[in-house]
């Protein structure tokens, strides 16, 4: 692995573009009491400079650790609360906060590594991760066994739990571990991913440092250092959305499903089964309907699109022939035929042989359709 110099351009200016599109107007009680292993913990009502440790997580179940986790947002949960995770959304990070879902570190607690293989091998790395950044950089670093609470009580709904502190230096004060495989590395091309100076940024908020550094792992044979730095404005940003979100919490709310496969999953798990016969009459509700009249129009414009791309599609067809490859100027096209492949035909193997069908038969859960009707 190669020790590149510390990056300090961690993209801040689009990070505060992202997050500050929207400003919550709303506001919210004060974090409900937390009860880990039958026993009651409050926040603290003085305010200090430096975090609460709210719960020691040394001998702590994680069962017990997973419980205090829902009833509050740590730093892992900071970007999806603020609606610009990759591949979490608000609606489905609501969901594991109110118990409808289980989150991928649940799944990987009950499934081991069938569970969350990226979770898995991330947790298993941030040792040799922690290591190697100590050998690069001299400095120290040590175990933080607690989950830190902010410490103002108007905020005692933002936790945090680091990976490791950094002893001795006045630059930094958090080390945050990261891995990334093939996939996950291309949000890395340009320094620190949106996501991740969120996650930090929730950090330094929580336990009021100013600077942190990041060690992440490449594709298991690159490490990269990044430094990131206190951004009052960016932190200001980031605790208004999720004081948002945590209100939807408090209040059994769900959030706007946003568009991404998170969402989807989501709603799915949220209205799995529709009432027979039912129907919702939403003609005098004005949002509605114009959601549906944007629903239409993008499909319209989609189709539109479709017809337009598969018109150039067929022009460079005839221009390529007989050809496997054509290049251009800005990449190429293949046009290869895929090898020959054998399958079982179903139907003539069903009617050859009926009692195979009742004999190696099974029931595939149907799933809801989404069909538009118009007249």
């Amino acid at each position: 692995m190669n020790m590149i110099a510390l990056n300090t351009n961690t993209q801040p200016r689009q990070a505060k573009r992202a997050i500050a599109k929207i400003k919550a107007k709303h506001s919210i009680e004060d974090m409900p009491t937390l009860k880990v292993q039958n026993k009651t913990v409050k926040p603290s009502a003085s305010q200090t400079t430096t975090a609460k440790r709210l719960v020691n997580t040394k001998d702590l179940s994680r069962e017990d650790w997973l419980q205090v986790r829902k009833q509050g947002i740590g730093s892992s949960d900071a970007a999806a609360a603020c609606g610009i995770h990759p591949y979490l959304s608000m609606l489905e990070l609501w969901m594991i906060k109110t118990g409808r879902m289980s989150s991928d570190i649940d799944a990987s607690n009950n499934n081991g590594i069938e569970g969350y293989s990226p979770l898995y091998w991330g947790n298993t790395l941030e040792p040799m991760v922690a290591k190697y950044y100590q050998e690069h950089t001299g400095n120290k670093v040590r175990r933080v066994n607690a989950i830190l609470q902010h410490p103002d009580p108007d905020k005692a709904f933002m936790l945090a739990n680091l990976d490791y502190a950094i002893t001795g230096s006045d630059e930094v004060q958090i080390l945050e571990c990261k891995t990334a495989g093939e996939h996950g590395a291309k949000l890395w091309k340009h320094g620190v991913p949106l996501y991740v100076t969120c996650q930090v940024q929730h950090q330094l908020a929580v336990t009021g440092k100013q600077a942190a550094h990041i060690c992440v792992l490449l594709c298991g044979h690159e490490a990269k250092i990044y430094k990131v730095k206190r951004d009052e404005r960016l932190i200001a940003s980031i605790m208004e959305h999720e004081r948002l979100f945590w209100q939807y919490v408090q209040t059994d709310t769900p959030p706007t499903p946003d568009h991404s496969e998170s969402a989807a999953r989501a709603l799915k798990q949220l209205y799995p089964t529709p009432k027979p016969s039912s129907k919702v009459d939403l003609r005098d509700d004005d949002g509605a309907n114009k959601l549906f009249e944007q629903l239409l129009s993008y499909r319209e414009y989609m189709q539109e699109l479709g017809q337009r791309h598969d018109q150039v599609k067929h022009q460079l067809q005839s221009l390529i022939q007989d050809n496997e490859v054509a290049v251009f100027e800005k990449g190429a096209i293949s046009w290869k035929r895929s090898k020959d492949s054998v399958s079982l035909d179903t139907k003539a193997v069903i009617k050859a042989h009926p009692e195979l069908l009742t004999q190696f038969s099974k029931t595939r859960q149907g799933s809801r359709r989404f069909v538009v009707l118009t007249d």
